[in-house]
């Protein structure tokens, strides 16, 4: 890792010490596995996925990874965090999934492969980032022309404080506590200027919404006040 990656080093800490519990349905990183079919719910209405190359950004434990492989992707998760990708390495090859997990950042591989993916995935991860922006761009970088690109994040607003943070974090301890802060949380007005400077189209927005009466996630088209999910598109050249 360089001085010029666009990485909070307390993140890689952060998350790369629970590792091991990452693929732990029960565990820290529940809420992950929970939502993981409803992210890949959306992508799928958006793009083909089935024989596509597609690099999921800041791939973590490779939850999404290998729910884009197991819908016929050729998946390349990519990630800071060394002791996620060995985590996401070892889980893969049990499964007997034939994903490529790489140690880089996105900017760096969008200088090595321009236009390299039909999609990108980023998901939860541009609110724990220094500059979200240069993530974007990277993204718009990484994907051809007529390709797709997703981002998942975290409104910022009183609502998203209450529910993501103080309900999530401390109530209903759904996540670990200091998972989030509250300053990093980005508007989807902020994400669409990022998106639209870096040559994306908007697509399409819709919200997860939980239920703590069903403790059940959804999607919504109605309600994007905490967590959201993007669709951008790169125009034809």
């Amino acid at each position: 890792m360089t001085p010029t990656d666009n990485v909070h080093e307390h993140e890689i800490h952060k998350f790369g010490a629970l590792a091991e519990r990452w693929w732990d349905a029960t565990g820290e990183f529940k809420t992950l596995h929970a939502v993981n079919p409803l992210r890949l719910q959306f992508i799928r209405s958006q793009a083909e996925l089935a024989g596509r190359r597609v690099v999921d950004v800041g791939c973590g434990g490779g939850i999404l990874t290998e729910g884009l492989a197991r819908a016929g992707a050729e998946a390349l998760g990519i990630d800071l965090g060394e002791a996620l990708l060995a985590v996401a390495a070892q889980h893969a090859q049990a499964a007997g999934l034939a994903v490529d997990y790489r140690h880089i950042s996105a900017e760096a591989l969008a200088g090595e492969q321009p236009g390299g993916f039909d999609h990108v995935t980023c998901m939860e991860m541009l609110e724990h980032v220094p500059d979200p922006a240069a993530i974007v761009r990277s993204c718009a970088d990484l994907v051809k022309p007529g390709g797709r690109v997703f981002f998942s994040t975290l409104n910022r607003n009183l609502k998203a404080y209450l529910l993501a943070i103080v309900g999530a974090e401390y109530l209903l301890k759904m996540i670990p506590k200091g998972t989030h802060d509250f300053s990093t949380f980005i508007k989807p007005s902020e994400l669409g200027r990022w998106a639209r400077e870096a040559g994306l189209d908007l697509l399409g927005l819709e919200g997860i919404v939980y239920n703590p009466l069903t403790r059940q996630f959804n999607l919504s088209r109605r309600d994007i006040g905490v967590n959201y999910l993007a669709a951008f598109a790169k125009p034809e050249a």
